[in-house]
């Protein structure tokens, strides 16, 4: 289903111009178009054109996206180094799925499943159980169907009903879990947020488990304001539960961003496989990973809380291969950029970047923290990933809102999104700032230099500023 504004009416009409240097054959209209060199631009041409001229259409007509690494909307990696690239497209050809035809691909993927049950500390990095995924979406899904199917099968075999499941998460998840539920018909328990709490805590989760409860979500890096929420003492509450009589209910660690982040800015910290009710855990490659979009990792603690029966051994290609995944073919170069990622920063080497982006995000919210109309929701320094979220303190005293201020950016070309947090915390309106590998100092004193110019436009009453916005665009990435 593609999604946009254009009604079937219009495209019937609707025209795509070509110019007149490359129209066919040296200005002549092509076979079965008009004279005007113009193309249906939702119907299929009825003749094939030179590349550079299909090249040269495509490529005008993306000239209008933003420039990623301008976008501090998305947590997605926007740049890789030319080896990488080198790499990915050398794969785009060979599909994921076929491992009898592409058996080296197929070792570079379970090498990073084993890297990344090394590096979250489960019991046997080498007998690792997990998959890399299109993204922490599919990973995410695949954890909360192991998850459910093992709730049904231990309360049939209790006798007891199992056909009411549900799963407790903060209302700051990312907008998959609310897909999960719904897909396969599992309540989601999503947790109000509060005044000074923007994400779950140990108690709220605990207060919101029952018997029909299948596990607990606890995120490592919140999408809203990029905090960890507090993996050890939910789990430490859940085990108090369940000593006291109450559920044993499991934990699943959405470490979308934090996954690539603490286990080398934050060593301490508790939130994985050291955990024992931490069943599973999944990561986006290409977010904190420093991948191109495309790759994420879902990881178990070992084989007992994967379910064999949603393992498929399937007859594929020429050969038999255990499959557990919403989809099937797919490229293998995010994978072999994953590997080579790994192989190329080491541990050092994402500590590295990753302490950078971190340095540069509390450097950023510092100085924006001194501009004065501005109030840090987050500081994207220890505690979480290189991320944070502010407010403007009074936004009628002050005249404009956080969606002025980012419709102004824009102008500029910066992409920083305002949105308001989720359930009980809707009054509140923050822009938020993702920064990744590639957005060093410089481009960020060149953010807060421009960010004092809108700030002076907009209380300049000589000048009209843009009009405020009503609508919020939610970011999930």
């Amino acid at each position: 289903m593609a999604l946009h504004r254009q009604t079937v009416g219009d495209q019937a009409n609707a025209r795509l111009a070509v110019r007149p240097q490359f129209r066919w054959p040296a200005g002549q209209p092509r076979p079965g178009e008009e004279t005007s060199g113009e193309l249906p631009r939702y119907r299929i041409p009825a003749a094939p054109m030179d590349p550079e001229t299909a090249y040269q259409l495509v490529h005008d007509e993306l000239m209008l996206d933003g420039n990623a690494r301008l976008n501090l909307a998305t947590f997605v990696t926007t740049w890789m180094d030319p080896h990488a690239d080198r790499l990915m497209a050398e794969c785009a050809a060979k599909n994921m799925i076929d491992k009898d035809e592409y058996p080296q691909t197929a070792e570079l993927e379970a090498r990073c499943v084993s890297m990344l049950a090394d590096l979250w500390h489960a019991a046997d990095a080498a007998d690792a159980v997990g998959c890399s995924t299109t993204g922490s979406s599919e990973a995410g899904m695949l954890a909360g169907l192991a998850m459910t199917r093992r709730w049904r099968a231990a309360r049939r075999a209790a006798g007891l009903p199992a056909d009411r499941p549900n799963l407790v998460m903060g209302a700051n998840v990312q907008v998959c879990w609310e897909k999960f539920a719904r897909y396969w018909d599992v309540e989601a328990r999503l947790v109000p947020l509060a005044p000074g709490r923007t994400h779950l805590t140990a108690d709220e989760a605990v207060r919101h488990c029952d018997e029909n409860t299948v596990g607990v979500v606890a995120i490592l890096g919140s999408t809203f304001d990029g905090t960890y929420e507090p993996v050890a003492e939910i789990a430490a509450a859940l085990d108090r539960l369940a000593a006291g009589g109450g559920p044993d209910v499991p934990v699943h660690v959405d470490a979308a961003s934090g996954g690539f982040v603490a286990p080398f800015c934050d060593p301490d910290l508790l939130w994985d496989f050291r955990l024992d009710r931490v069943v599973s855990i999944n990561a986006s490659g290409h977010k904190f990973g420093l991948v191109y979009p495309g790759v994420g990792w879902v990881l178990w603690r070992d084989h007992e809380h994967l379910p064999e029966e949603l393992v498929f051994h399937v007859d594929y290609l020429g050969g038999t291969m255990p499959t557990f995944a919403l989809n099937f073919s797919r490229p293998g170069a995010q994978v072999v950029a994953q590997y080579y990622s790994l192989l190329r920063h080491g541990r050092e080497g994402y500590r590295q970047v990753i302490q950078g982006c971190r340095d540069v995000a509390t450097r950023l919210s510092g100085l924006i923290a001194g501009m004065g109309p501005f109030e840090l929701v987050s500081d994207g320094a220890g505690g979480g990933i290189p991320a944070f979220a502010f407010t403007v303190r009074d936004a009628d005293a002050a005249g404009f809102s956080v969606f002025d201020l980012s419709e102004l950016l824009r102008t500029r070309g910066w992409q920083v999104p305002a949105y308001r947090l989720p359930p009980a915390l809707e009054e509140l309106a923050v822009l938020r700032v993702v920064v990744r590998n590639g957005f060093g100092p410089d481009l960020a004193d060149l953010l807060a230099a421009d960010l004092r110019r809108v700030v002076e436009r907009l209380t300049d009453a000589s000048r009209p500023g843009p009009p405020h916005a009503e609508a919020a665009a939610g970011f999930h990435h």
